[in-house]
């Protein structure tokens, strides 16, 4: 399945904490879920050792 970005989710991925290829990942391999209007959701979890906003994650979880 091919992935495409809207210029507008390319600019809000580094203020979610998230990666390119996280989303993509997420879209060919995560969990389906109803989402509004009718639309297909898609959420995965990833573990990391990172900080994000002055606090520090063992993981997190990407929803497109």
């Amino acid at each position: 399945m091919g992935v495409r970005f809207h210029p507008h989710a390319l600019e809000r991925l580094a203020e979610r904490g998230a990666e390119e290829a996280e989303v993509i990942a997420v879209v060919e391999q995560g969990e389906r879920f109803p989402a509004k209007f009718g639309r297909t959701g898609f959420r995965g979890n990833f573990a990391c050792d990172g900080e994000w906003m002055g606090k520090r994650y063992t993981g997190k979880q990407i929803e497109a």
